[in-house]
């Protein structure tokens, strides 16, 4: 891992007091269910859904990959929505500015990433619909970011597990002269509460 997101994990490993005790109930949930996997020899697959897929749903993906390595755990993490549009640069902005290297692979309305954070370590990202053909069609989870995709995806087929850990949306502070601040502040939170459920699971 990169020096500069294991900097920014050790920092946030050492704060999780700053999580509240309603949400880590939450987030035990998730990291017991990630636990009873783990002791089955099963494959970890967690799939962050979000309505439009461009903003939390994608630092949910990210990050998760990033926590469960820093802890030692290989998993695969995904993302989706109840829409496709496309990954949402401010969120882009945010991963370059906490030390991951995005790469553009295409020039489409919906372009495809690359996200790194280490040496053949890397996350695949584009804005998709919950069916599409690159998502695990069986044992994920489906962990809702936004409210808004929890009340429209009434039901996912496939998913172990659904479980609602909703973020405010930085899309409000777009444009404004809190921009920035609040998608790095979006990304610390679901950097931590990421690196919290693997701090809980034992190998």
């Amino acid at each position: 891992m990169n020096s500069i997101i294991k900097n920014r994990c050790e920092i946030l490993s050492k704060n999780f007091k700053e999580i509240n005790a309603e949400r880590k109930i939450l987030l035990e949930k998730l990291a017991n269910h990630i636990q009873e996997k783990l002791n089955s020899a099963k494959e970890i697959n967690l799939v962050y859904v979000c309505t439009h897929n461009s903003r939390r749903s994608h630092l949910g993906q990210v990050w998760s990959k990033v926590a469960a390595d820093f802890y030692g755990f290989n998993i695969n993490t995904f993302s989706a929505g109840t829409e496709a549009t496309a990954f949402n640069q401010n969120a882009i902005n945010a991963l370059i500015f906490a030390g991951f290297e995005v790469i553009k692979l295409d020039e489409i309305a919906n372009p495809k990433y690359e996200v790194i954070f280490d040496e053949g370590k890397s996350n695949p990202c584009f804005s998709k619909t919950i069916d599409d053909q690159s998502l695990p069609k069986e044992n994920f989870v489906a962990v809702m970011t936004c409210g808004d995709a929890d009340e429209n995806c009434p039901f996912i087929p496939g998913c172990d597990l659904r479980i609602g850990t909703t973020y405010f949306d930085p899309k409000s502070f777009d444009n404004s002269v809190l921009q920035d601040e609040k998608y790095t502040e979006r990304s610390n939170q679901i950097a931590m509460e990421c690196l919290y459920v693997f701090s809980l699971i034992k190998k």
